[in-house]
């Protein structure tokens, strides 16, 4: 089974129509602000001192101004240039991840397909999260061939019940909204045919600026006319979460500034507040801690995957139970902050995930 990879490249062009990578200076302006040394970071890179700044020399011409700047006491550092560099790179790679990652599947998996064609892919459409994540690289690990697309919540369900994907992974706010957001996917999931398998359980919530900058308390923080935000798009079961929570609070939609921009992950979220274009996200926790964000807890909820109950007990999804069920996936899920797998891998029935889930 072959493998493709997908990535994202950021390319300046100055007047002159020469071209240099920011992709490229990226590791190398990362390693100088960590190290404090053009130097240190040269050798950590395994590049000669004279290469290093080759790499600088080229990109500041391209731009037009400096990447590094001396601060005594502190060696080399990075300059405003130089941080807005490596914010738009991080920026580039974290809007883009999740849909490379699923064009990368898909390619591989009609390349695969030629190549072994008696060979079933694991077809997965999910909204985009960590342990989601993490399961992919399980399954390609073990040689499990696997097509991931990344897809809001009711889209995810309603491709399992045109018989679209194996795996439909959406997610359920614990607590007073669970029955509401269930409504959405009520009508595409039949108790007879399907049952859920359970992911994990995690938190959402508000991303800040490390040490809150704009003194954020709650959503109704939202309200304010100094604070810029950056939403989920509509029919993501995050983006139906909000609206719930700000109706309960009294908080018009119309009056939240930016409240009709959209991102589609996570990750994407956390990078826009990161880069300053917006003071305050909404989601998952390790998107926030990966970003150097600060968190307020919102809510819980519960991550399934919605499947077909006759084929639990064949191949692939026999395979992907006895993974999630395994101690080295639930410990690398649990590294995960604010996310729980200690249900990882339970079967669940339709009528009792609506309500409280209990495990079969």
């Amino acid at each position: 089974m072959i493998k493709v990879e997908c990535h994202a490249q950021l390319v300046v062009r100055d007047a002159e129509g020469r071209e240099a990578s920011l992709t490229d200076v990226v590791p190398l302006l990362a390693l100088v602000a960590e190290e404090g040394s053009i130097a240190q970071a040269a050798q950590r890179k395994g590049l000669s001192y004279r290469h290093a700044w080759g790499v600088l020399r080229e990109v500041e011409e391209r731009l037009g101004g400096a990447l590094i700047a001396k601060a005594r006491g502190r060696g080399s550092v990075l300059s405003e240039l130089g941080e807005a560099v490596l914010r738009s790179q991080r920026l580039c790679v974290e809007r883009l991840q999740g849909n490379l990652e699923a064009l990368a599947s898909e390619v591989a998996s009609d390349l695969n397909r030629w190549l072994a064609p008696d060979a079933q892919d694991l077809r997965i459409h999910a909204s985009h999260g960590y342990a989601v994540a993490a399961l992919v690289t399980a399954l390609v690990a073990d040689q499990v061939p696997v097509e991931i697309k990344y897809r809001d919540s009711v889209d995810a369900i309603t491709a399992l019940a045109r018989g679209e994907c194996d795996l439909a992974g959406f997610h359920l706010p614990r607590g007073d909204f669970r029955a509401a957001c269930a409504n959405a996917y009520r009508s595409w999931l039949d108790p007879q045919r399907h049952v859920l398998v359970h992911l994990t359980q995690r938190k959402q919530g508000l991303f800040v600026g490390r040490g809150n900058p704009k003194q954020v308390t709650g959503l109704a923080d939202l309200a304010r006319g100094d604070i810029r935000f950056v939403n989920r798009q509509p029919g993501s079961g995050t983006r139906m979460l909000i609206d719930l929570l700000l109706t309960r609070i009294g908080v018009d939609p119309e009056r939240v500034n930016g409240y009709a921009s959209s991102e589609l992950t996570h990750s994407a979220i956390a990078a826009f507040v990161a880069s300053g274009m917006a003071d305050v996200g909404f989601g998952v926790e390790p998107a926030a801690h990966h970003f150097g964000l600060d968190f307020i807890e919102i809510a819980d909820e519960d991550y399934y995957f919605a499947c077909d109950r006759g084929h639990l007990a064949h191949e692939p999804l026999a395979t992907v139970l006895g993974l999630l069920r395994g101690a080295g996936f639930r410990a690398s899920v649990a590294q995960l902050e604010g996310y729980d797998p200690a249900a990882c891998g339970d079967v669940v029935e339709l009528d009792a995930a609506w309500g409280q889930p209990r495990a079969l």
